[in-house]
């Protein structure tokens, strides 16, 4: 790298500039307003950690995306965390120790040692609710309005909202007895809907006629609420708990209808983000037009156990960037006053004055040349009759 080049920034690594950090932060303020005032308390996890207290129990997949370095003071591998709900779980498993329901809500950037797509950030703002201690729909009801109100209050909308669950998923993989890297190998298939080479695959691994023919159809069972019935009907004979998951679907979904009559909801049995984080009911929200899940979460029941106590939890995450090209401005410097250089008491209460109320002053230097134009201030002070007044400039 030559002396020209040092300003560079890593593949994905992004910093934030005027005036769009202004309006990030004015996005996280009002986001996590949201959450304090559903009851849920915030916590600041670590930057970095012990490796094996951010990966214990977690996906390969997260192995791969955390950076990892040795602390020169113990001698031991430290993590950066990729991901900040393990990091809650272990502090609502082993700080915390609530028997109560327990609500959770974080913010911060965590750091990917490869983004999730080409033109993607490795550095995401992560935002994010959980909720402990509660096993039923209505739990997950609750951080699923949540999620969208979150979405409603950074100005996006409307949004459609994609359900799936991973009980179906783990219990035909359970019923056709595959091994661990087969169902790696099946959930990369069912990824890409890959429909012929699931059946190949399957027959090549003997499963069963009938329990191929239920994995076969997994791709094809999505669309709006009533595809449930057909799922129950091309799952006739499946084990209870692949029941168990079509009977939640069906009763979040009923919730959802009830409460959010305006939202588009779709079903699909072979999406399964999160495949080795996930225990159950999983949804993403999405806007037309827009590939990507502008938010996502679901049901991950007992990840606290491996750090002493394991309880039912649910939670969401979003990128906090990648919800702000939608976010309402901040108030920024089209409303701006500037201040002349003088000394002057009564100005200098009025400057004062003037930021009491929220108005953004920068007062002018000595010497300086540049005016409230080119200041980027669309006001200014000025002394008019013996007396400091703001006008136009």
């Amino acid at each position: 790298m030559t002396l020209r080049e040092h300003w560079l920034l890593p593949d994905g690594i992004e910093e934030v500039l005027p005036p769009q950090a202004a309006e990030l932060e004015a996005l996280r303020r009002r986001v996590l307003d949201l959450f304090r005032g559903w009851g849920y308390e915030l916590v600041m996890p670590p930057f970095i950690e012990y490796l094996e207290s951010l990966l214990t129990g977690m996906s390969h997949d997260l192995d791969l995306q955390t950076f990892k370095l040795i602390d020169q003071m113990t001698g031991r591998m430290m993590g950066v965390r990729a991901d900040m709900t393990p990091q809650v779980a272990r502090i609502e498993a082993h700080r915390l120790k609530r028997n109560a329901p327990t609500r959770l809500c974080y913010l911060g950037t965590v750091l990917h040692a490869r983004a999730a797509r080409l033109d993607g950030a490795r550095c995401p703002l992560q935002v994010g609710a959980e909720l402990y201690g509660h096993a039923g729909t209505e739990s997950d009801v609750e951080v699923i309005r949540l999620m969208l109100e979150t979405l409603k209050r950074s100005g996006i909308g409307p949004v459609y909202l994609d359900l799936g669950h991973m009980g179906i998923f783990r219990g035909l993989a359970r019923l056709a007895r595959l091994e661990e890297s087969q169902e790696g190998a099946l959930f990369a298939l069912l990824q890409r809907k890959a429909v012929s080479e699931l059946a190949a695959q399957l027959r090549e691994w003997k499963v069963p006629a009938r329990t191929a023919a239920m994995f076969g159809a997994l791709p094809e069972l999505e669309g709006e609420l009533p595809a449930l019935r057909a799922a129950r009907k091309a799952l006739r004979g499946a084990p209870a708990q692949v029941q168990r998951a079509l009977d939640g679907m069906a009763a979040v979904g009923a919730a959802l209808r009830r409460e959010v009559p305006e939202l588009r909801l779709h079903v699909d049995l072979a999406e399964l983000r999160g495949y080795h984080y996930h225990t159950g009911i999983m949804f993403a929200a999405y806007q037309p037009g827009r590939g990507q899940a502008l938010a996502l979460g679901g049901r991950y029941d007992n990840l606290g156990r491996v750090f002493g106590r394991g309880r039912p939890a649910t939670g969401f995450s979003a990128d906090l960037r990648e919800l702000l090209p939608a976010a309402a401005p901040a108030r920024g410097r089209n409303a701006r006053i500037l201040a002349p250089a003088n000394s002057d008491p009564r100005l200098r209460a009025l400057v004062a004055k003037l930021r009491e109320r929220g108005e953004i002053v920068v007062v002018a230097l000595p010497g300086q040349t540049a005016d409230a134009v080119e200041m980027d201030c669309a006001r200014r002070v000025a002394r008019i009759e013996g007396r400091w007044r703001v006008i136009r400039a």
